[in-house]
């Protein structure tokens, strides 16, 4: 009886993980190019993430509470193309990728990590243009309070 209870929950516990992990895979670009070709494509928002990945302890939390939740993974995937734009400290980037985030983070004045830009994509004469809606960070209270923001900032630029 015990063998068999327990090879239930071990069952019930390796479908758990799988479900998990099949909601909590989102794609993030690091190329904004063709990020803005899919936002245009899909008619959806950019949420341009400015991170320092392997040493910004904000950006983890930010991650970890928010956007490696199933309600993220849920409204990112329908809503919003996710892009990546990295500031490691010892990380290696391809140098056109470096390149990219600083021109990123000059034009749109990022001075602290993390900071989110929602933009929308316009594209005319093969020609992306990006037109910033408003910023955001972390925000305590979890991916709710947090979605609600961003949802916030999306219909108003509509």
């Amino acid at each position: 009886m015990k063998a068999l209870l327990l090879s239930l929950v071990l069952t019930c516990a390796s479908f758990f993980t799988i479900a998990q992990k099949e909601t909590t895979t989102l794609t993030w670009y690091n190329d904004v190019s063709l990020a803005a070709e899919a936002a245009s494509t899909q008619s959806k928002p950019m949420l341009l993430f400015f991170t320092g990945s392997d040493w910004c302890g904000w950006c983890h939390r930010l991650q970890r509470e928010v956007f490696n939740t199933p309600a993220f993974y849920t409204w990112a995937s329908t809503n919003v193309i996710l892009v990546e734009l990295d500031f490691p400290k010892n990380k290696v980037q391809p140098q056109n990728i470096k390149d990219q985030n600083q021109l990123l983070q000059q034009q749109f004045q990022v001075q602290g990590y993390p900071t989110i830009w929602f933009v929308n994509v316009t594209k005319e004469d093969e020609k992306y243009n990006m037109k910033s809606l408003s910023s955001s960070g972390y925000m305590a209270g979890g991916p709710d309070v947090w979605i609600a923001n961003a949802k916030s900032i999306i219909a108003g630029g509509k």
